[in-house]
Parts: structure tokens; C-alpha cells; sequence
């Protein structure tokens, strides 16, 4: 059954041209009920003697409901698009509202013949609006206020320069806006009309936005908040259950711990997705969890929650069995993201030629008087992982916390008494910070110059999580970590250590290589060019400094068209990118995730 409806849902969503459509035809209408509303020149009165037998006040009303119309329909045209099925019902009930109102006035004809058009087309493609609304929390409303009050604003001012001749006096730039923000409020403003339809048009098209901001606005506040994401106590018990019997599957498998992410478990419970939704895609990472016979069914509900809701479904970060089965069970496409760098320890030396670069790095860093100290979180002191984490923090060189598919986003937790602590320690750093600078040193963080944090990988691995350090510091010492780790690892029953993750590492590889096609070297210049802003050529060199093992990983997607959509929710994810509005309090045990050897 599960499948059967899987298969309905993807068929569907292969056939998006009328909600699609529809959504433009919305946007459409809604831009003509707008500038009809607010440019009097483009009104038309074709049957003005009887529209003469009509109160003003009933006209005046309609052109004001019908801006109203207007708007809501803009704002309605996106979900309509994505097949929300609360966008479809609002809008079947505002169009022949709409074309009520164009009757009142008796405009030009085009936006009713639309209006009634898009309305039977809606009411014969019901089947194709069937999503369940997005988890919102109340800071939409916030956003809501100040994105709709500008707009307001913006219509505001048009409308009364529209009727610039209606007015009694000169009108200036001031006056328009107070009249503008006042009319808002519902209060007269300081402009007076000599034509009394023309004062009440403004008036109450003034109020009327006011009055429609006010009302979606109270709305997102009281309505009852919904976590985009939220792992439950109960939900992380059972994952870390998963983790102890198949952790070793994946490196990336400990990172499904993050509390920022949602959980979907299979039918029989022995597998489950980790994801979060961004911009209308639902995004997972790594591979499943749990029992591998068990991921087709995890994989299918995943995709069907997705349906209903009608998001993208994407993973980004998963290995190649787990691109396997998604590609089988969802038949979904698959793009190689980069590679995994993976340290074999039992075959890691100092030794030789092509470790001659870091030996000298690490022998250096040891003259300088630096010391590294590698131990189970759980075995921290209270005071001592209080100050490593004050250091850290101290060390992020951006505001932004970054991380999703690759990083915990804690530190200290008792849950995590399994994950390593590297940290080097030495002498004062030879220059004071830079005015402002966030560095750390001196009574803050004591004599901690760089830290490494390793997540479990299954029973006998590890996975970097975090790797930052004083920037006063003396270069060298994520390698001297990296080196201490590795020879510590037999002691703590480590076999394989997960360091960084190279985006397009295949890319850079064939593009630097002798006899490298014009289409390679093009590639890698562009990743290259890249490089100045993320850290793409620069962790590949680093990650390679320790000779590992590559192990592919890839994104998966539904088509190609999706790709720029899914780039820009995975680079939020990330907080690569970050949208242009208030967000929540970082936790204070948040870190930045691994790929930053700074």
C-alpha cells in the first residue's frame, strides 16, 4: 500500500504544470487587482450611467476589497504552486469574490475572465492540490509584519500620488508619508480631497492594508507553534540504540544525533532518516540508519511524507550503499558531491617521503613547546570542558553557526561521553588580538591553542566534528592534532579516523593532472575561483596531506531541475547562506562544523 501511494504521489509530482500554472495565473490577476486599485487611469466605465445608480460607498468598497483581493492572491500564489491544499481552498473562495467585486466596479474585463477561468480550472484539478501545510514556529509573523508593512508602505505611497489631483493643496514628500502611515492606522492624515470619493478610496484602501497586515499577523503569532525540526528524547533513544548495533555502517551515521533534525522510522523500526526542511525541501544526509534490509521501508516513508507535503526529497552526503538504495527505492537520481578522506590507522606512519611535509610541521610544533592531551569526553572535568568550549567559541571566526550533515552542533553533553577530545597546549601567543578580534587567550581559555572533536564511528572508529584553532597560534597545529590522534588511536580501540570531507576532490584531482583535458583544467580553475569564499581546494590538500583512503559521497534528487533549489536549502542548511531575518539564540554549545582547519 505504502508503495502503491508512493508511486501516486511521484506521478503527480511528474505533472506540475498546473499548479504551476495556476500559481502564475494567480500572480497575475493579483498584480492587475492591485494596479487597477491604485492607478485610477487604468479604471474604465464603460457602463458609467449605471454604474451612477450605485452608492459611492459601494464602489468605493469594492475597489478596496479588491486591492485586498489583489494582495492575497500574491501571496497565495507560491503555496499554490507547491499544491497546498489550504492555498487552493483560499483561493477558490477569492476569485469569484474578485469577480464579483470587478462587476461592482465595471473595469476592464480581462482580470474577471481570468479570475472565472483560473476558477474552473482550480475546481477540476482538485486532486492536484493535496499538500499538507509547512511547520511554521512564530517567527513568521515577525517576518510577516515587516515584509507586508513595507509593501503597504509601497502601495500606500502610489495610491496617493495616484490621486495627486484629487488633492486640495500642495502635497509633499512628508505629507504623503504621514498620510501614508497614518492611513495604515486608520487615522486621517494631514491631506485633504477635494473629491470626496477620492478621500474615501484612499482612506479606506489605507485602512483596509492595515487592517489585512494586523489580521495575518495576529494570525502566525496565536496560531500554535510547530518545530520545523525537533528530536525527541525518545526518538534520540532509540537512534543511539541503532547506532550501537550498525553505527559502524556510516562515519556520518552519529551526526543523525543532532536536535535540530526530524526523525521518520521505517514500519518495522529497525531503520530510520534523520532530516530537516529548508525552503521546501526535505533534507536528509549520510544513510539511512539501522539495519540495511530495513531501508527501503524508512526510504519509502521518507518520500511519502515528502509527497504529502510536497517538498523536494533530498540527501545530501550519502555513501554509496545508501545512494543505492535510494536511487532503487525512490527513483531518484544520484550527483558525486566529493570524497570522504579516511585514515586507515593500522597503515599510518611518519615515515617516508611523502609524509616529509608534516613531519617537519609536527617535529616544529613539538620545538615550540606545544603539548597535545587526546581523552573520552566523559572523562573531562567539569572546569576543563568548560574552558575548551569558552576557547572555541572564542576561535569562530564567523557569527554563524555552520553545520548540518557533518557536524553535532554540541559539545559537553553526558550523552557524548564516547566522543574524543584533542586539544594542544603551549605557550602564550606571541601578538595581542586585533581590536575586536575574537580569539580568545589569556584567563579565558588558559593555555588551550586547538581543539579537534571526534564523533564515534560505530565500535572502533572516529569521525571528525569540529577542528579549530587560536588564529595567534603558530601554524601547524590541526596537522600536530591530526598526527596525535591517529598515534593515540590502538590505545582508545580506534581502527579508522573520518577526517574532512572534499567537495568535487575527483574534479581537483583530474584537473591538476599531466595531460588534462581543457573541460578538466576549465573545472578546476572554477573550483579553484571558488575557493576564496569556501573552503574547497584548501581542504582537499590538507586532507590529502595523510595520504587516506577517498570514499565517495553523493547527493541524491528527484530531477535536475531541483538541483538549484536543493543547492540553495543545502547551503542554508549549512548556514552558508543565511536569509536576511531574526533567527533564535545560538545554544551555547553550538559549534561550527568540521571542515575548517584555519
Amino acid at each position: 500500500m505504502v508503495s502503491v501511494r508512493t508511486h501516486s504521489v511521484h506521478a503527480r509530482l511528474a505533472r506540475p504544470w498546473v499548479p504551476a500554472a495556476a500559481g502564475r495565473a494567480a500572480l497575475l490577476i493579483g498584480a492587475l487587482d492591485i494596479v487597477n486599485g491604485v492607478v485610477p487611469r487604468f479604471r474604465t466605465s464603460r457602463i458609467s450611467e449605471i454604474a451612477g445608480i450605485l452608492p459611492g460607498s459601494v464602489t468605493t468598497l469594492a475597489e478596496t476589497a479588491s486591492l485586498l483581493v489583489g494582495i492575497l492572491l500574491i501571496m497565495l500564489a507560491h503555496a499554490l504552486r507547491r499544491r497546498k491544499a489550504r492555498a487552493w481552498r483560499a483561493v477558490v473562495v477569492l476569485l469569484p469574490v474578485g469577480a464579483v467585486l470587478e462587476a461592482l466596479r465595471w473595469r476592464h474585463p480581462l482580470a474577471a475572465s481570468v479570475s472565472l477561468l483560473l476558477f474552473g480550472v482550480l475546481l477540476l484539478s482538485r486532486a492536484e492540490f493535496y499538500a499538507l501545510p509547512d511547520p511554521r514556529s512564530r517567527w513568521r509573523a515577525l517576518g510577516n509584519l515587516i515584509v507586508l508593512g513595507a509593501f503597504d508602505v509601497v502601495i500606500g505611497w502610489v495610491l496617493v500620488a495616484a490621486h495627486a489631483r484629487d488633492v486640495a493643496g500642495r502635497l509633499g514628500p512628508g505629507d504623503r508619508l504621514r498620510q501614508v502611515v497614518l492611513g495604515l492606522a486608520g487615522v486621517d492624515g494631514p491631506v485633504g480631497y477635494a473629491s470626496a470619493h477620492a478621500g474615501a478610496l484612499v482612506s479606506s484602501s489605507l485602512a483596509g492594508l492595515g487592517a489585512l497586515t494586523a489580521v495575518t499577523t495576529i494570525h502566525l503569532a496565536l496560531r500554535p507553534e510547530r518545530p520545523a525540526a525537533a528530536l525527541t528524547p525518545g526518538d534520540e533513544r532509540r537512534l543511539r540504540a541503532m547506532l550501537d548495533q550498525w553505527g559502524g555502517q556510516d562515519s556520518l551515521g552519529y551526526f543523525a544525533l543532532r536536535r535540530d533534525k526530524s526523525v521518520i522510522f521505517s514500519p518495522s523500526g529497525k531503520a530510520a532518516v534523520t532530516y530537516r526542511v529548508v525552503a521546501g525541501v526535505m533534507l536528509a544526509s549520510g544513510d539511512p540508519l539501522g539495519d540495511a534490509e530495513a531501508w527501503p521501508g524508512a526510504i519509502r516513508r521518507f518520500l511519502e511524507e515528502a509527497g504529502r507535503h510536497a517538498w523536494i526529497p533530498a540527501v545530501i552526503g550519502c555513501g554509496e550503499s545508501g545512494g543505492e538504495a535510494w536511487t532503487r527505492e525512490g527513483g531518484l537520481g544520484a550527483l558525486e558531491l566529493g570524497d570522504e578522506a579516511v585514515v586507515e590507522v593500522a597503515g599510518f606512519t611518519l615515515e617516508g617521503r611523502a609524509m616529509r611535509n608534516v613531519r617537519q610541521m609536527v617535529h616544529r610544533v613539538e620545538r615550540l613547546g606545544y603539548t597535545c592531551s587526546v581523552r573520552r569526553a566523559g572523562d573531562l572535568t567539569e572546569a576543563e570542558r568548560d574552558r575548551i568550549h569558552a576557547a572555541a567559541v572564542s576561535w569562530r571566526g564567523t557569527t554563524a553557526e555552520r553545520g548540518f550533515s557533518m557536524a553535532l552542533g554540541r559539545f559537553g553533553d553526558p550523552a557524548d561521553a564516547g566522543c574524543v577530545v584533542v586539544t594542544a597546549h603551549g605557550p602564550a601567543p606571541a601578538a595581542p588580538p586585533a581590536a575586536g578580534a575574537r580569539s580568545g587567550g589569556g584567563e579565558e581559555t588558559g593555555d588551550v591553542r586547538a581543539v579537534l572533536h571526534f564523533v564515534p564511528w560505530g565500535r572502533d572508529g572516529l569521525s571528525l566534528d569540529l577542528m579549530r584553532r587560536d588564529l595567534r597560534a603558530d601554524p601547524g597545529l590541526n596537522e600536530f592534532l591530526i598526527v596525535r590522534a591517529l598515534e593515540a588511536a590502538p590505545e582508545l580501540g580506534v581502527t579508522r579516523v573520518s577526517l574532512n570531507f572534499a567537495v568535487f576532490r575527483a574534479a581537483l584531482a583530474r584537473g591538476e593532472r599531466l595531460g588534462a583535458g581543457p573541460v578538466s583544467r576549465a573545472w578546476r580553475g572554477v573550483l579553484v575561483f571558488l575557493s576564496r569564499w569556501f573552503q574547497i581546494d584548501s581542504l582537499y590538500r590538507f586532507n590529502a596531506k595523510f595520504r587516506p583512503v577517498w570514499e565517495p559521497r553523493f547527493l541524491v534528487f528527484p530531477t535536475s531541475r531541483d538541483l538549484p533549489r536543493i543547492g540553495v536549502a543545502a547551503l542554508r542548511a549549512e548556514a552558508f547562506l543565511t536569509p536576511p531575518r531574526l533567527r533564535r539564540g545560538v545554544s551555547p554549545c553550538s559549534w561550527r562544523r568540521r571542515g575548517t582547519h584555519g
